[in-house]
């Protein structure tokens, strides 16, 4: 038997700090062009609402490899937080939980699913993010740069 709350529900996301690195160390970031609205067009990392059916983790590799066709282990991913900022996405209040991965080397990607296109950027060298992204970003920068030490 299912109970109604009386309380709305926010949406759920989640995103996919990927990072790999190239033959000179450098930090590679992977991020998706939207094909669609909001920010269509625009660079985010790859992410997506959570099914009724799947864990946060599940919905983080299910969206990884939909939309960028890459695919990796759930003992790589690491949730680094939750990013609920009021004004987060446009079509509504969403909270995502944020995951990272460091892969050895650039995998080949693709624009898959609602992605446009899959590519991976210099961590020096980003293009403008969509959404809160580039506070995920720092996260995620903030804890590879820790990991580092």
């Amino acid at each position: 038997m299912s109970y109604t709350y009386e309380y709305p529900r926010p949406a759920v996301t989640t995103d996919c700090v990927v990072f790999c690195y190239d033959n000179h160390d450098k930090p590679n970031i992977l991020l998706i062009r939207r094909a669609n609205e909001p920010f269509k067009d625009q660079w985010a990392f790859p992410g997506g609402f959570l099914n009724m059916d799947e864990t946060a983790e599940d919905c983080a590799l299910r969206e990884l490899k939909e939309e960028t066709g890459l695919s990796i282990s759930p003992d790589e991913l690491v949730q680094i937080g939750a990013f609920s900022r009021l004004d987060r996405d446009p079509r509504g209040r969403t909270i995502s939980i944020a995951f990272c991965t460091i892969i050895e080397s650039p995998t080949e990607v693709t624009g898959l699913d609602d992605a446009a296109e899959a590519k991976w950027f210099p961590v020096e060298d980003l293009p403008q993010l969509a959404f809160d992204h580039e506070d995920i970003l720092d996260l995620a920068l903030e804890i590879i740069s820790a990991g580092e030490e």
